[in-house]
């Protein structure tokens, strides 16, 4: 029997939904990873283990219910018709093993089955929309249900055509494929950005990332990017080959480029050699590849096993191994973080791992200097996952034969000289002196500003670098503050990205109540966290005056977080700067307690596209008014906001007879709650 789950099992789980939110937000929208993709999938991996023991912690906004992270705002955004899934992910033989043995079983199969076999190629999923033959529209894959519209830049791709050839394709076809810079052109972008002093890409990925999101389809046509097709999606008329490997030939057939590689392979053995084969050709290739994907060749074999809520359970992604090389630490540094935590990142000789030049790696922790038992002067394994982070996966001791020395914690912060905190119960240790230590006033600015919070666009960690240190801003009131002659002053500042600057800042006034207490920075507090703090206690005075027993009455809060955020308000500087930026300006729409919330039982879908606003702020305003925003039509949903082009959920709502707003009805019930 299992047991009712513990107050800390409560905690765990939010504290596991947060990271693995803001991770996937950092990798899918932001293109700036922070973690390997083996330490997100063990978040993963943990989140999954522990909502399967309980499911009645699961939650429809859990990232187990999910594929990927919200997408930018800078394009229209286009709702795929059917989603983009993500794979679930095999690491070890026995885990591909244990794969075709649930197959198998569920086709109720005793032989042999037949696997497509393919190179997982690491760039950027898009979906590709013909209509008799012709490109009509392109976009990424996004959160896997609706991405960014990327048509005109798509059409500057060369190996991508703008009509299809032959003959026999479907009038309407979805194709999908990844999008890819070749090394060798990364190489070359790097040297001639290095060359006019421009920032260069991290990796091949972020560099395909980074300029498919170009504005200016005249910058994405001079990016060498090419594109490998994979799959369809949607598709009408004509009936399509049976099998995923004959398809891949239809789709080369009709002038889309498919990997080389491909492979019909017969049972599971089979499918382990093509891995190890495919590894070991991985450093002559010319694209980055992070490991194979095995499906069920046959579509009716694949439409029999059907689809979890993220992932289909035809195929899985056979991940390869850390690439490694051996370096030697020569000095560790303590970086400061928002919440004044020091962080020690290991300064390392210059090793090339897996094509990137590495020279840093996290340490985590002291826990961590501890338990690899490094010293300054050691030799050490590097591991590059996922093309992030580095990490030092272990000491080679036997090579440990000139002098070393020990890595010491030091007594004061490294920015500011204050003496550092070490709580006895946690690993951390910390900075005291709070915003009066300069790195964490720009840690605590930049979380203020980013787009989850305030969402300043300009104000980005080189120039509140630049304001910190000029001594013009000292906190986040301050930014409420700035002119456009001081912005001007700073370097790379002209007069039209300072208006832009201030104009966002004007916008950022106008927020709500969960943007603004995320944005405060209070430790553990995430997106999902703030929303049940707002729609508990209606105001921020009431937030902040609320003790750690009743702010432990909000679902999510537990012992922790309540002492966290009763910390907080109990600093009288951290209240002298709420009350100053209400002073100054920043407004929310005022809520009402969670159980007068005037929407509070209702269950929202939306679908097509909304002329007024992203999808992203439609689902903030539905939120605010106590809905719940579902990403499906079942019997319980309430009502439907039917945008431009709404597809197959339209169809759906009218066949369960559920009530249809259209986006001026929308609009007019947002009015009606002045929201």
């Amino acid at each position: 029997m299992v047991r009712e789950p513990s107050q800390k099992m409560k905690d765990l789980v939010t504290h596991l939904r947060e990271k693995i939110n803001y991770h996937n937000h950092r990798y899918h929208s932001l293109d700036a990873p922070e973690i390997s993709d083996r330490e997100f999938d063990g978040l993963f991996r943990q989140l999954k283990e522990i909502e399967s023991l309980h499911p009645e912690l699961v939650t429809i906004d859990s990232p187990t219910q999910r594929v990927g992270a919200v997408p930018l705002e800078a394009f229209t955004q286009i709702k795929h018709e059917k989603p983009m899934l993500s794979l679930d992910n095999a690491f070890e033989a026995e885990d591909l093993i244990e794969f075709d043995d649930k197959v198998r079983k569920r086709l109720e199969h005793k032989g042999q089955l037949i696997y497509s076999g393919e190179p997982k190629i690491d760039g950027v999923a898009v979906s590709l929309l013909y209509e008799y033959g012709e490109l009509k529209r392109a976009a990424t894959r996004g959160d896997g249900f609706t991405g960014e519209d990327i048509t005109q830049n798509a059409r500057t791709i060369g190996t991508i055509p703008l009509t299809l050839l032959g003959s026999g394709f479907p009038e309407k076809l979805e194709v999908r494929g990844e999008i890819y810079i070749p090394i060798s052109d990364f190489h070359a972008m790097n040297i001639a950005a290095k060359k006019v002093g421009e920032k260069e890409f991290a990796n091949p990925r972020n560099a395909a990332a980074g300029s498919l999101r170009q504005l200016d389809p005249a910058k994405t046509a001079k990016r060498q990017l090419k594109m490998f097709a994979y799959s369809i999606g949607s598709h009408e008329g004509k009936q399509l080959p049976v099998s995923q490997i004959k398809l891949l030939e239809s789709l080369g057939e009709w002038g889309l480029r498919i990997n080389p590689l491909r492979r019909t392979l017969f049972g599971i053995e089979e499918c382990i050699s093509y891995y190890e084969k495919v590894l070991g050709d991985r450093s002559e290739l010319d694209y980055e590849i992070d490991g194979v994907v095995l499906k069920v060749d046959s579509f009716l074999l694949q439409e029999k096993l059907g689809f979890l809520s993220r992932s289909p359970r035809w195929a899985i992604a056979k991940k390869f191994p850390a690439e490694e090389g051996v370096s030697y630490l020569e000095e560790v540094r303590f970086q400061v973080g928002r919440t004044g935590a020091l962080t020690p990142v290991a300064r390392l000789k210059p090793v090339r791992v897996g094509g990137v030049t590495i020279t840093n790696a996290s340490l985590h922790n002291m826990d961590e200097v501890d338990r690899l038992g490094i010293r300054i002067g050691d030799a050490v394994v590097v591991e590059r996952a996922g093309d992030v982070i580095p990490k030092i996966k272990k000491v080679l001791i036997e090579k440990r034969v000139r002098p070393t020395t020990d890595i010491q914690l030091p007594s004061n912060c490294p920015v500011c000289g204050s003496i550092i905190i070490r709580n006895p119960d946690t690993v951390v240790v910390r900075c005291g002196a709070g915003l009066s230590c300069s790195a964490q006033r720009k840690e605590t600015i930049r979380h203020f500003a980013s787009r989850l919070a305030l969402n300043i666009e300009g104000l980005g960690e080189k120039i509140i670098g630049q304001l910190v240190d000029e001594n013009l801003i000292s906190n986040v009131s301050d930014i409420y503050r700035l002119t456009k002659k001081q912005l001007t002053e700073l370097e790379r500042i002209g007069s039209k990205s300072a208006d832009n600057i201030i104009e966002s800042i004007n916008r950022s006034k106008h927020t709500t109540l969960p943007r603004f207490i995320y944005s405060l920075g209070i430790p553990d507090i995430g997106e999902a966290t703030a929303k049940e703090l707002a729609n508990f206690f209606g105001g921020i005075e009431e937030i902040g005056m609320a003790s750690e027993q009743s702010l432990q009455e909000v679902p999510d809060v537990g012992e922790i977080i309540a002492r966290n955020i009763r910390q907080f308000f109990s600093k009288n500087e951290n209240y002298l700067i709420v009350r100053e930026l209400v002073e100054l300006g920043v407004t929310w729409p005022e809520m009402s307690s969670n159980e007068s919330l005037p929407l509070k039982e209702e269950i929202f879908v939306i679908t097509g596209t909304l002329v007024s606003f992203s999808r992203v702020v439609a689902k903030e305003k539905l939120e605010f008014l106590g809905a719940k925003v579902s990403t499906t039509i079942t019997k319980r949903t309430t009502c439907l906001i039917s945008g431009d082009k709404a597809g197959t959920k339209l169809s759906k709502a009218i066949d369960l007879k559920i009530k249809i707003f259209s986006e001026e009805e929308f609009l007019k019930l947002l009015e009606k709650y002045n929201v």
